[in-house]
């Protein structure tokens, strides 16, 4: 079993990076572990206050349970991996089963901030992209995913994402083993990045 790490900035193309790397190996040998998942469940606050919670802040996920999960992965054993909806701020009191595969990516814009998750990691990778170019992705994302307006997004913007990722995102870059520049459109990284782990999957 191999465990990479795939972190970046919100809107930085983690997920067309992670759906490249998929493409170029076995099927049914890889499982995402999204990070997004874990966030703490504030079923007990009003929903106005959900709404302004700090996504951005290492505060604002449940580590704890992630690293507890990916060492029972890694013991062979299976796993129920929660699910958080981002328009309730809540997590869903169904789980998702998930069975250990040779290859498990956590994929998120902080997995590579907590020390004992890193700890666990074969492989940590950043992947840089633009700011501006970051910015529209997650307008984008924002408003067609999320049902937030173009002011909301901006100023989510401004107060939370963008001082955040200088804080806690960007500084977890000096942790890579191997940063991405140019997200999914770098396909001679994602290229060296699979031979690697196909590598250290035959020597393992």
């Amino acid at each position: 079993m191999i465990i990479i790490g795939i972190a970046g900035g919100t809107g930085s193309g983690k997920t067309t990076v992670v759906n490249e790397i998929i493409k170029r190996l076995p099927e049914n040998d890889v499982v995402i572990i999204p990070q997004d998942a874990y966030y703490r469940n504030s079923a007990h606050l009003p929903l106005e206050e959900r709404q302004k919670i700090n996504f951005d802040h290492p505060d604002s996920i449940e580590f704890e349970l992630l690293v507890k999960q990916i060492k029972q992965l890694k013991k062979r054993s299976k796993i129920a991996q929660p699910i958080y909806s981002y328009l309730t701020c809540t997590r869903s009191e169904e789980t998702i089963p998930v069975e250990p595969k040779h290859v498990i990516i956590i994929e998120g814009i902080l997995c590579l901030t907590p020390p004992e998750l890193r700890k666990l990691m074969d492989i940590k990778v950043f992947v840089d992209c633009e700011a501006d170019l970051r910015l529209s992705r997650v307008i984008k994302r924002d408003i067609v995913e999320r049902g937030r307006g173009v002011d909301q997004t901006l100023k989510r913007y401004e107060d939370t994402v963008r001082p955040m990722h200088l804080q806690f995102i960007e500084p977890s870059k000096r942790y890579a083993d191997i940063i991405v520049p140019q997200g999914g459109k770098n396909i001679v990284a994602i290229d060296i990045l699979t031979q690697y782990i196909e590598k250290q999957l035959s020597e393992k």
